[in-house]
This record gives structure tokens, sequence and C-alpha cells, in this order.
């Protein structure tokens, strides 16, 4: 037999126990908001172009970009259309630019663990390394949110094969670092179970307006045909949709102006949705009855 994660077992989406989101609603849309810093000279700072030595000032700039400037630019564009986010924050940003998660946490975005740094990943790290970093991250946001967090996306979406465990060890009740399914799927863990909040890796604006290279035109259109198939699709059953940006890649304005169409078109359907956090969807779950959820416990 094929070797196995052992976290969850197959299930068929058409297959599944029924249920709605609060007020009725059958599709859940949330925005991911991708916030990161990185180390200036070393360790990883991909520019998505060819490889350059250290300091790499092109890269780090580029990246930073999204902090000075990218950010607030999207920060503005949720004021003006009243849009939640799920803010993805490096916790080095409560160091460099405080105010910038300030400004979100004004508004009552949530924050979801993004690790410390995306100059680095889980995957290099060894198992002591990488509990001290999940627990620091942890440890960080509630000191300056006032709040434990309840939710982590790994910077690169990298794990190891005890992620799973040391999030759950470390209270994190669900992840986004597995786009295998349109509706939220319980994990097993050596200290219980952990969510999975759908995020999406195929239609990400990372992998497409910069790795695959499709113009931002494009994108957009996947954007607003993904959520009318979903949407007409959820007639049949629950779904979610996740939205991710990155706010050096979005938050650049002639990647923004077609955006802003993605999100007029979805709002027409406003009254037709649930446009939430990714933390109100785990919550949503966890109230559910045991068994209505793949892999739920009990």
């Amino acid at each position: 037999m094929l070797k196995s994660h052992g976290r969850y077992d197959y299930s068929a989406i058409t297959r599944r126990p029924d249920y709605t989101w609060p007020g009725g609603k059958r599709l859940a849309v949330h925005l991911c908001l991708n916030v990161e810093h990185f180390a200036f000279g070393e360790g990883l700072g991909n520019d998505y172009a060819v490889p350059h030595p250290a300091p790499n000032q092109r890269a780090f700039a580029w990246r930073d970009y999204g902090n000075r400037v990218g950010a607030w630019r999207l920060l503005e564009l949720a004021q003006a259309y009243d849009l939640p986010y799920g803010l993805l924050v490096n916790t080095e940003l409560y160091d460099y630019c405080p105010e910038m998660i300030a400004a979100f946490r004004a508004r009552g975005d949530e924050i979801v663990g993004h690790g410390r740094t995306n100059s680095e990943r889980q995957v290099d790290m060894s198992l002591e390394q990488e509990r001290a970093c999940i627990q620091e991250v942890a440890a960080r946001i509630s000191q300056c949110e006032g709040k434990a967090p309840a939710g982590w996306l790994g910077p690169y979406i990298s794990q190891t094969v005890h992620t799973p465990d040391l999030l759950r060890a470390a209270g994190f009740r669900y992840m986004m670092d597995w786009s295998l399914d349109d509706q939220p799927v319980w994990f097993r863990t050596a200290h219980g179970p952990i969510l999975s909040v759908p995020y999406s890796h195929d239609l990400n604006d990372s992998l497409e307006c910069v790795s695959r290279r499709t113009p931002s035109q494009l994108f957009c259109e996947n954007l607003i045909d993904q959520f009318d198939e979903m949407l007409e699709e959820s007639q049949r059953r629950p779904l979610v949709m996740p939205i991710v940006l990155h706010s050096f890649i979005l938050g650049q304005p002639y990647r923004l102006r077609q955006f802003r169409r993605v999100i007029e078109h979805i709002l027409r359907a406003r009254d037709r949705i649930w446009l939430t956090r990714p933390g109100d969807i785990a919550a949503h779950i966890e109230s559910l009855p045991a068994g209505t959820v793949p892999g739920a416990p009990g």
C-alpha cells in the first residue's frame, strides 16, 4: 500500500450530510490578505524572476512595497466596500510596522498566524525548531492582540509531518495549508482534531499573477467565473470560496483596478452569500453536530 498521512479519510463531496451557513446562506466567501516581512540579504526572499545573490534588494523592496503601500491600498478597498479580512500576519511585522496591523485590527479584521517571517519555511526546520516557531507565533499574537489566534497558514504553505500535531498542541483550532476541498474538513492530530478551512492554492494571486504570469484582467475573470459557478453549485451543497491576496501583488494599482470589478460583481449577490472571515467559518463548523463535517470527532 502507498504511504499515507493518516490525517483524514476519503469523502466524496456529493455524499456528505447537508448543512447551511448562518442566515441560511449556502456559499461562504472569505478574503485572506497575506502581509509578510523578510530578512534583508539572507534567508528566503524569492522575487519569482532569475535568482539573484544576496543582498537582492530588488526582491526585498518588492515585498516591502506591500507593507508600505499595498496593504494600505487594500485597507482602503475594504473600507469602501465594507469587506472583512482574514489578515495573515508574519509576526516580525509587529516590530517592523505595528501601525499597519493596528489599522486592520481597528476595523475588526481577524489576525491569522502566518509564521514569523517568509524568510523561512517549516519544512527546513527540525521538530524542536518548528515547535518553537509555532509557539512563538502564538505567544506574540496573543500578547499583541489580547487573545490567542485561532488560525494558521504556514509561510510558503509549508508543513512537515508534525505540523498539525504542533499546531493543535499550541492551541490553534484551524489551519489553511491543505487545499484539498471546497468544504471544511476535520484532521486527526495527537492532541485532538484540527479543522482545515479552504484556502485557494490554484486560484491564488501569487501563483496566478506572478508564477503563471496570468494577466490581471484574466485572473479577475477567473475569480468571477469561480464565484458564479460556486454560487450556482451551492444550491446543492454548502461551499467555501476563499479569495487569496498578497499586499505586494494585488496592492499594485493596475491589479487593484481589475480586482475592484471582482468585488463589485460579488457584492451584487451579497444578500445570497455569507461574506465572512476564516475564523468565523471555523466557529460555525464547531457548532454543528458531530458527524456533519467529514472527519468530525465522535
